[in-house]
């Protein structure tokens, strides 16, 4: 599937047949994404999913962004050869990397591509009183400044103050979501941010969601927080029903399908704290389908 630099991640005109069938395509550096598979899942329970974990080569979030950009035009590229009808790039640091505008300009597919950060942006400006919006995420997509930029085209007068929190990755993976060492990690992070008197806080990685309750504690109970995983979901409902594309009534008979680049069982281990019973069996494609 060769990617095509352009202003838009898929083509707005395109229409797919009246209940359609096929399934939704989502990718993610690792488990991460699997946030974004459940609300889709809750949200959507006649579609099938067919979920990518790029686990050989994530996290993403450390790496460089030409890398990023490269590792998603390959895995969509792959999720498009499966016959999806639409893909989630349910990752921050790769929708920042090649589905935003940048000096490299956004990717375009021959597949429709939704991101993870347009969603949350909209909900995150509606939802501010104060007009300070706070945004957490990985270093690579704090550094991308694709937040930033997003909320500067939809909300003007809003002030964005972000923060990399490089560890919630590593501590949520490890299933520790509460305990002491992770509210002392969460209010190192995001102390500059309370200082700052945001009163929406966009949970810029789809990790996040997991940690709701520290944040919440740390953050204060009048801080909203907009998880870019159900905002997402949202988004990919109206762009279904917009191209004629749910699939109505369908009943989801093969199930959903998760891919992993890596180890399938460290997958599955570490998958299940964020889907639970709905992970089933996990298949093994190498780098996004080439080897």
């Amino acid at each position: 599937m060769t990617a095509r630099t352009d202003d838009r991640s898929g083509p707005a005109t395109q229409r797919l047949p009246i209940g359609d069938p096929r399934p939704i395509g989502v990718f993610d550096s690792g488990v991460g994404g699997l946030t974004v598979a459940r609300a889709l899942m809750d949200l959507l329970p006649d579609e099938r999913i067919v979920y990518f974990g790029d686990t050989a080569r994530g996290p993403y979030g450390p790496r460089d962004l030409d890398a990023v950009r490269a590792f998603t035009a390959e895995i969509v590229g792959w999720l498009a050869a499966q016959d999806t009808k639409l893909v989630v790039a349910a990752c921050n640091t790769a929708t920042a990397a090649a589905l935003e505008p940048s000096t490299s300009g956004p990717l375009r597919f021959d597949v429709p591509v939704v991101g993870v950060i347009r969603p949350a942006v909209d909900t995150a400006v509606r939802a501010t009183r104060n007009g300070r919006v706070g945004v957490i995420g990985t270093v690579g997509t704090v550094q991308s400044g694709a937040y930033d930029r997003a909320v500067a085209e939809v909300g003007e007068d809003i002030k964005v103050f972000s923060q990399a929190c490089p560890r919630f990755v590593e501590l949520v993976e490890q299933g520790r979501t509460t305990d002491p060492e992770v509210l002392d990690v969460a209010a190192d992070y995001l102390g500059p941010l309370v200082a700052a008197g945001v009163d929406t806080l966009i949970l810029g990685c789809t990790h996040y969601p997991l940690l709701t309750g520290v944040l919440t504690y740390v953050m204060g109970s009048g801080v909203v927080l907009v998880s870019s995983a159900e905002e997402t979901a949202r988004r990919v409902f109206v762009d279904l029903v917009d191209r004629g594309a749910l699939a109505h009534g369908e009943p989801v008979r093969a199930g959903h399908r998760f891919v992993a680049s890596g180890s399938p069982a460290s997958f599955a281990q570490l998958g299940a704290r964020f889907l639970g019973p709905r992970l089933t069996a996990v298949d093994v494609e190498r780098s996004g389908g080439r080897g």
